[in-house]
C-alpha cells in the first residue's frame, strides 16, 4: 500500500479515435512527478479478443463500450483512491510484435482516467470531478487513426478504413460526442492543444496537494 491515502482529485479526459488523447496524455504525463499524478487508461482494459462482439462480417467490434471491462476498472479506481497500488499487464491491440509490461499505478492526488468510453460508463462518469473532452475534425482523426494503427499496431489500411467507417464513426456519435455538452473543458485539437494543455496542467498544479473538492467551473472552450 502506498503513503498516500486522501481521495485524489478525479479528472476524466476523452474524444474520439484520433482526437490527440494518447499523444495529450503524454505531454501531460512529462509535466508532473508520479508522486503528484496517476493516469489510468482505458485502453489497458480491453476483453480478450475472443470475447470482443463480431459484426455482420464477423469482425471483432473493439469500439463499443462492452469491448471494456469496466468492473475491473471500476475496482482499480477504486482500489487507487484508497491508496493501493494497482499493478496491471499492459494491452497491446493484438500486436505480436510487442510484448506486453507490468504496468504499475501509484495512487497520487491527482488521477487522470483517459479513454473513449470512461464517461459512458455511469459509475466512473460519476466519480470525476473534472471532465475534459478533446475534439477535432473528422478527416483529421481518420488521417491520425490510418497512421497510430498501420504504424504502431500492425494493421492493414483496407481494415483500417473499414474499422473507421463501421465500428468507429457510429461509436463515436452513439457513446461519446454526446458526452461533449456534458464536459467542464473543451480543447480543440484540429492544429494545437498546447493552451488547453497549460491551462489543464496550471487547474491541476493547484489542485496537486487539496483534499478536499470543490465546485467545478463552466465550460471553458480552446
Amino acid at each position: 500500500m502506498s503513503g498516500y491515502s486522501n481521495k485524489p482529485y478525479i479528472i476524466g479526459i476523452t474524444g474520439g479515435s484520433g482526437s490527440g488523447k494518447t499523444t495529450f496524455i503524454k505531454e501531460l504525463r512529462k509535466r508532473f512527478p508520479e508522486k503528484e499524478l496517476c493516469i489510468l487508461s482505458q485502453d489497458d482494459y480491453y476483453k480478450p479478443r475472443e470475447l470482443q462482439m463480431p459484426d455482420p462480417k464477423g469482425i471483432r467490434n473493439f469500439d463499443l463500450p462492452d469491448s471494456i471491462d469496466s468492473i475491473r476498472l471500476e475496482k482499480d479506481v477504486m482500489r487507487l483512491c484508497k491508496g493501493e497500488v494497482v499493478r496491471k499487464e499492459e494491452y497491446t491491440f493484438n500486436n505480436p510484435r510487442k510484448t506486453p509490461r507490468i504496468l504499475e499505478f501509484t495512487p497520487a492526488p491527482t488521477l487522470v482516467l483517459e479513454g473513449l468510453f470512461v464517461f459512458y460508463i455511469e459509475s466512473i462518469f460519476n466519480k470525476l470531478d473534472l471532465k475534459v473532452f478533446i475534439h477535432a475534425k473528422e478527416n483529421l482523426k481518420v488521417i491520425r487513426r490510418i497512421k497510430r494503427d498501420q504504424i504502431e499496431r500492425n494493421y492493414p489500411l483496407e481494415d483500417v478504413l473499414y474499422r473507421y467507417q463501421h465500428h468507429v464513426l457510429p461509436a463515436y456519435e452513439k457513446h461519446i460526442y454526446p458526452f461533449m455538452e456534458k464536459s467542464d473543458i473543451v480543447i480543440n485539437n484540429n492544429e494545437s492543444f498546447d493552451r488547453g494543455l497549460e491551462v489543464l496542467e496550471g487547474f491541476i498544479h493547484t489542485k496537486v496537494r487539496e483534499t478536499t473538492v470543490k465546485p467545478g467551473k463552466e465550460k471553458v472552450e480552446f
